[in-house]
């Protein structure tokens, strides 16, 4: 029923995704950095389904106190409904008051759906005789012929023991299951309905002023197997706090600039489309990405540039920081100079030639080239403080991230497949490698740490996104270990040394095994 109440206040406003929510928020960062690790996409997922696991069991125990009294059930409701209604409130993107209406109506169709099922479970035609002076252990229970031959004494303190009957009670379970489960897929689809999908399908986006740079036909070696130069929207990778995707109405919309600035400024949706519109290729790192992981996607945005709007407010000179806030309350900090030194930092509005999907931050997201997304890449972004990296603390900051994050050069080799098992052979090694905002400038294969070969590199049409590269090698029979490392435009070597995303990034050459027979 709260999730019913939710789909017409706000989704958000749900109680599991509340607690859910705030169970990330108070956990250890290194808890919250195993089950990025160790989970990836699914973290989310299996927080919520952990969240409704303790939910139910917690439930079972309420429902054991309130067949001895059901007082006790209504009170182990209300701490629920207390613990509910906390979370809901106090979430950054909280609406207020009416965002607890959920939790509410939630525990009082609970109180009443408990009360039913403890009368359910004891019939007034199942009672408990006893001779005057008899103990209540001493007496015997009297069932007729229509009570179910399933019942059995339940005790209730300060009264006489009543039938317990055990099948009805199951029945009443499911059956408010059903109806438990009718409500919420309701909920979900009234929730559904409220989304912005429709205001973001009926958008006419402006032409770019500023067209990108023609894709170079060398760009995509168009190998089986090895990434595309583009990556489709739906796989596009996603890694970001909301356990809710936020529905943001473009009409709604507005984007707050303010602090270290001269002139405060508010600009709306319609604003930002008048402004010139420029279309860059951009590849995107999470931080959480592991040597050879695929938390990593290049696409092409349209936005407005970020200077230009940052510019109208007037960006005072000792500011280094830009504190940017999602609509779900994410905090990010970006550093001003790279924003400001002329690469394609943008306010993006599309991507990969239509309007930005909502699970990667419609209507307006960050896109800053050579920054990981932690500090850079805020979706559904709604809000920038300008101000200084020794006055503010953005989200990742405070649970031990490096403030800055500028992005790391690696590579990747995407085919064969680890562990894969091929023919001796001619056959092809290739992969992709990105150095944001410097760009690719070699890439070095070594098969059983032999010598290091060039590898063939792919045209691209700037430093901002992915190279693919590719290598032909004669396989032999046996197993053999597979390395590539890249070297940038600066002429940094990536660095043999392993170690984790946190705080500032993998490092290491991505190393496979494969079998040739």
């Amino acid at each position: 029923m709260a999730l019913l109440v939710a789909g017409f206040v706000r989704p958000e406003a749900f109680p599991v995704l509340a607690v859910a929510d705030a169970t990330i928020d108070l956990s250890p960062a290194p808890v919250v950095d195993f089950a990025k690790e160790t989970l990836g996409f699914y973290d989310k997922p299996v927080l919520v389904g952990g969240v409704l696991v303790v939910l139910a069991g917690v439930a079972a125990a309420i429902g054991v106190l309130a067949m001895r009294r059901l007082a006790y059930g209504f009170v182990g409701l209300g701490g629920f409904g207390v613990v509910g209604v906390l979370a809901v409130v106090t979430r950054p993107d909280s609406a207020g008051g009416l965002d607890a209406l959920p939790t509410v109506v939630g525990v009082a169709a609970g109180a009443l759906t408990l009360s039913w099922l403890v009368r359910r479970a004891a019939p007034g035609n199942g009672t408990v005789r006893q001779s005057p002076g008899e103990s209540p252990q001493a007496g015997t229970v009297a069932q007729s012929s229509a009570e179910s031959p399933q019942a059995e004494t339940m005790l209730r303190a300060g009264a006489e023991p009543t039938a317990f009957d055990r099948r009805r009670l199951l029945t009443g379970v499911a059956g408010g299951v059903a109806v438990a489960g009718a409500s919420a897929l309701l909920g979900w689809q009234v929730g559904d309905r409220r989304t912005v999908s429709a205001a973001r399908v009926g958008l006419a986006l402006p032409k770019p002023a500023t067209p990108a740079k023609p894709i170079p036909a060398g760009a995509d070696f168009r190998i089986s197997g090895l990434s595309p130069f583009l990556t489709k929207n739906q796989d596009f990778y996603r890694i970001d706090t909301a356990l809710i995707v936020p529905q943001v109405d473009p009409t709604d919309w507005t984007l707050r600039i303010h602090g270290m600035v001269d002139r405060p400024i508010e600009i709306t949706y319609a604003d930002l489309l008048k402004m010139p519109l420029t279309e860059a290729d951009v590849t995107l790192t999470c931080v959480s990405n592991e040597v050879g992981g695929d938390l990593v996607g290049n696409a092409r945005w349209l936005g407005v540039r970020m200077p230009e709007v940052l510019r109208r407010a007037g960006l005072q000179a000792n500011a280094d920081m830009l504190l940017s806030t999602s609509a779900d309350g994410f905090t990010c900090g970006t550093p001003v100079d790279v924003v400001m030194d002329g690469r394609d930092a943008l306010f993006a509005v599309a991507m990969n030639g239509e309007v930005l999907p909502v699970d990667h931050g419609f209507p307006v997201r960050q896109v800053v080239p050579g920054l990981y997304g932690y500090v850079s890449a805020t979706k559904w972004v709604v809000d920038i403080k300008v101000t200084r990296f020794d006055r503010d603390q953005a989200y990742w900051t405070p649970r031990g991230w490096s403030a800055t994050g500028p992005i790391k050069t690696q590579s990747r080799i995407d085919v064969p497949a680890s562990g894969a098992s091929l023919k001796a052979g001619r056959t092809t090694i290739a992969g992709v490698a990105w150095a944001q905002h410097t760009g690719i400038d070699a890439v070095e294969v070594r098969v059983d740490r032999g010598e290091w070969r060039q590898a063939r590199l792919a045209e691209v049409p700037g430093p901002d996104t992915w190279r693919q590269w590719s290598l032909d090698w004669d396989a032999t029979p046996g197993q053999h270990t597979i390395q590539v490392r890249a070297t940038d435009a600066a002429g940094h070597t990536q660095t043999e040394q392993q170690a984790p995303p946190a705080p500032d990034g993998a490092t290491g050459w991505h190393t496979l095994t494969v079998r040739v027979a």
